[in-house]
């Protein structure tokens, strides 16, 4: 599609979402399902950085409403690939001759994105591969769609979220985006992935293949596995080995390497014969602060505790909250529906009463808007700590949390009181 054309629908899906968006604002009623279907099939077939808001904005369940949420979700598994014809220009860039490198390669993908699809293939060697391949023209419309995103990310303005902070937290969302594409740093990061988990018997990261390797083009060996969403309703027992690998794993990434994989979808975790946790696509990586980390500890201990003022004054740490009339009524419900997943002992995160409590909170949550303003630098750690809730709720993941906590609460306590002495 010309720029100018792509320029003009992704206006259009933005005045969409934005007419649906004011009449909520109004107290009128907007047909999501009908924009979710509307914007799956526009932004299936643009792809690039909107489509990759959308699948963002989709993993924020409990703050969706639900029909729109759905219908977003499908970019996650259902979009459509980029016809072989479009995307064999590039690997001949790459390699030159297909026939030169590779006995086969599958022209059909078995996953597509926003940025890329990945094709399966067979090295002359023997060896089997992955090839994670950028769209073509992609880095070319970056910018140009990055303008159009900015334009949407405007409409919260009618949430009354000011200007300065909207600014920053697309440019946190640009970076992360002009990151991806950078393939290189990706293939570094499998490795150092791979370096850092390496004694771990329940985690596999893919091996990248240098030699393979170029700008716009990804290659791994091929790591067998079924996706994690295929898990849900399946084997019980191996889905708790899953879920515990799951919980384990983010919580040393964030505590012990200070940086954490950003991209939660799904489709990005699997789970091999041997019952481990294979983690795909290492494009969005991210460092956390340790500033950051104490405030998220604050932001729980104080909804442990139930105690609003103390949840008030975390967010504020976070750059999350401003002006007067701190809403400390919604704050309390919020505690009394999280807490009970951090109680001793097995807590199941496939209770609907939990998720249902949440849920039902989010109306409450867009109308305090102005004063619960979107803390700017953690949107993609916020983004991948709620992901990956819901990725637990999908597995019917039991654990226990408040043993995982409450270690790391400590060790704050200690820290503060050395601080002070």
């Amino acid at each position: 599609m010309r720029q100018t054309g792509r320029t003009r629908r992704l206006m259009g899906l933005g005045m969409r979402t934005g007419g649906a968006m004011l009449r909520t604002r109004l107290g009128a009623e907007a047909d999501w399902r009908a924009l979710g279907a509307a914007l799956f099939d526009g932004l299936s077939e643009l792809k690039g950085p909107a489509m990759k808001l959308a699948q963002v904005a989709a993993q924020w369940d409990d703050l969706l409403p639900a029909e729109l949420g759905e219908e977003l979700a499908r970019l996650q598994r259902q979009a459509a690939p980029m016809p072989w014809e479009g995307i064999r220009p590039t690997l001949v860039a790459q390699y030159g001759e297909l026939d030169a490198v590779f006995a086969d390669i599958e022209t059909r993908p078995f996953a597509s994105a926003s940025m890329g699809q990945v094709h399966r293939a067979v090295t002359l060697s023997g060896q089997a591969v992955v090839l994670k391949v950028q769209y073509p023209g992609l880095a070319d419309v970056l910018e140009q769609d990055l303008v159009q995103v900015h334009r949407l990310l405007r409409l919260g303005r009618w949430f009354k979220v000011p200007s300065a902070r909207l600014d920053a937290l697309f440019e946190e969302l640009s970076q992360s985006l002009r990151h991806e594409l950078d393939y290189q740093a990706e293939a570094q990061a499998l490795a150092r992935y791979r370096r850092r988990y390496a004694a771990r018997d329940d985690i596999v990261v893919p091996e990248p293949l240098p030699a393979l390797c170029g700008p716009r083009v990804l290659a791994m060996a091929y790591v067998p596995a079924t996706p994690l969403r295929d898990l849900q309703g399946g084997d019980d027992v191996l889905r708790q080995r899953v879920a515990a690998s799951l919980a384990d794993w983010l919580t040393e990434e964030l505590f012990c390497h200070g940086e954490v994989h950003a991209d939660p979808h799904a489709g990005n975790f699997a789970v091999d014969d041997h019952g481990r946790l294979v983690v795909y696509d290492l494009g969005a990586v991210i460092a956390v602060q340790p500033g950051q980390l104490d405030a998220l500890l604050r932001l729980l201990e104080a909804t442990l505790a139930e105690d609003p003022m103390a949840m008030d004054a975390a967010l504020a740490a976070l750059g999350g909250r401003q002006g007067q009339g701190a809403p400390l009524a919604l704050y309390a419900e919020a505690a009394a529906a999280a807490a009970p997943l951090f109680a001793p002992g097995e807590q199941d995160f496939g209770d609907v009463r939990v998720h249902r409590r949440l849920r039902e909170l989010s109306p409450r949550v867009w109308a305090a808007l102005d004063r619960l303003q979107p803390p700017a630098g953690i949107l993609l750690l916020s983004r991948t700590l709620n992901g990956h809730y819901w990725n637990l709720v999908r597995l019917g993941a039991r654990l226990d949390m408040n043993s995982r906590t409450r270690p790391l609460l400590r060790r704050r306590y200690e820290d503060v009181g050395t601080a002070h002495s």
